[in-house]
């Protein structure tokens, strides 16, 4: 059984996901052992307390940089023991520290379809606002692996929605939430969980 750490800033929707998840067999081979928090006053904490899963908080404005940061988060996963850590709207990009340790162990959800819309400054509404903004036709979320640069790590799972005319920002993405980011990230946790995903010439592929 793998140990699964969970890295959380806000809400908790994703993790919310997991946890149901989890709950209803869909995840075969891991269990959420471990949820940390960047960020004290997460709703993200309050949805782990109530499915009895331990918690831990970094806040991440108690360290002077990104570095010293990323060093106490490595610190805690080697503590958890974790064999996968999900970033479930963690709003820090780890350094290669933590990224170099932990390579094609680290599984991140991004909000659109990678390589559009995303890397540095392309978080949360503000790629959904730029998809409007560009016009797409068909927007959804990308499961991939973190490597030192943002959102350019190997992609695992990505799904499709419409964008329907009339969308705002925050009504595409609930449509993206509801139909893949929630879907396809236990999915692929639970691909990692039973070792049903390959890495060749540093691509993914389903086994």
């Amino acid at each position: 059984m793998k140990n699964i750490i969970v890295l959380v800033s806000g809400g908790g929707t994703n993790l919310q996901a997991l946890i149901d998840a989890e709950k209803s067999g869909d995840i075969a081979g891991g269990k959420i052992t471990c949820v940390i928090s960047s960020n004290p006053g997460a709703y993200a904490l309050e949805r782990a307390k109530n499915a009895g899963i331990p918690t831990r908080v970094l806040p991440r404005r108690e360290y002077a940089d990104s570095k010293s940061y990323s060093q106490a988060v490595l610190a805690a996963l080697d503590e958890e023991k974790a064999d996968l850590v999900v970033l479930a709207g963690f709003m820090t990009i780890l350094d290669q520290c933590v990224t170099s340790r932990y390579a094609y162990k680290i599984i991140n959800v991004h909000p659109a379809l990678i390589p559009s819309f995303c890397g540095e400054g392309y978080y949360g509404l503000k790629v959904h606002e730029a998809a409007l903004a560009y016009g797409v036709k068909v927007s959804g979320a990308t499961i991939h692996f973190v490597n030192e640069k943002a959102d350019a790590g190997a992609i695992i799972l990505q799904g499709i929605v419409n964008v329907e005319k009339g969308d705002t920002p925050e009504v595409l993405q609930r449509r993206i939430m509801e139909n893949v980011e929630w879907k396809l990230l236990p999915k692929a946790v639970s691909l990692f969980c039973q070792d049903k995903i390959e890495i060749i010439d540093g691509k993914a592929y389903i086994k």
